[in-house]
């Protein structure tokens, strides 16, 4: 298999995130939906719920009566750095656990936009949780790195860029992951033909980032992601 070179169009590219936003009122895709958005649901209000008794509590421990006024700076913090966290932290842990039902609802919409039945293959839950593992173990060894690169003075002011641009190619990776699984493709090939459409698959994944971090939003985007990717794919794919 083989991915066409107008997959480095970010304007197509993108454009599939969209649609794949369009369709998550089809009825055909719903029984696929409902429960990685619940799964999304509860795993940021329970984060949500936990960092803000936290930090609360730390306002009342380390800040003096008479400067709860910085209150309102530390706040803002507070969410920011929840939603930047939850990229790397809630959204893979939603990944995994909705994982089996992005395999279906991506083996679905395929169903709905070939004009033959597809030829996606259900892969048996261990083998879909262990392709999970193996993608996050891949971020987290390239994510120290850049850990390590954010507390150096003078180099860490490049370390956003840096940032997003991971970010942005990891969950191209996370999301294209699920046809391309449908139809029997390791992760070891998988790296290698979201390669060869860098340009496209980075414009896909920033665009997945920006949603997922945004609040409510974040909960609808990785399905619409999943469904995006597989669109995407089925445009681009070379047998």
């Amino acid at each position: 298999m083989q991915f066409n070179k107008k997959g480095n169009n970010p304007v197509l590219a993108v454009g599939f995130l969209v649609k794949g936003l369009k369709l998550l009122a089809s009825p055909e895709l719903r029984k696929f939906i409902i429960i990685p958005m619940l799964i999304n649901v509860v795993l940021y209000s329970v984060a949500l719920t936990l960092g803000y008794f936290y930090i609360t509590d730390l306002i009342a421990q380390f800040i003096p009566g008479w400067l709860q006024w910085l209150s309102w700076i530390l706040w803002p913090l507070f969410f920011i750095s929840f939603f930047i966290a939850g990229f790397f932290t809630f959204t893979l842990l939603a990944n995994i656990l909705a994982s089996p039902f992005y395999g279906k609802l991506a083996a679905k919409t395929l169903d709905m936009v070939s004009e033959a039945p597809s030829a996606a293959m259900e892969q048996p839950l261990p083998k879909v949780l262990v392709a999970e593992l193996k993608r996050i173990g891949y971020l987290a060894s390239r994510a120290l790195p850049l850990l390590i690169l954010s507390v150096i003075p003078g180099l860490n002011v490049i370390a956003p860029v840096l940032w997003a641009i991971f970010g942005a190619w990891g969950m191209a990776l996370e999301y294209l992951a699920y046809p391309l699984e449908n139809q029997g493709v390791l992760f070891s090939e998988q790296k290698s033909l979201v390669s060869s459409v860098r340009v496209g698959a980075l414009s896909f994944g920033g665009m997945a980032v920006l949603g997922l971090t945004v609040p409510l939003l974040n909960i609808i985007v990785a399905p619409a992601a999943v469904i995006g990717a597989t669109l995407y794919f089925n445009e681009i794919k070379q047998d």
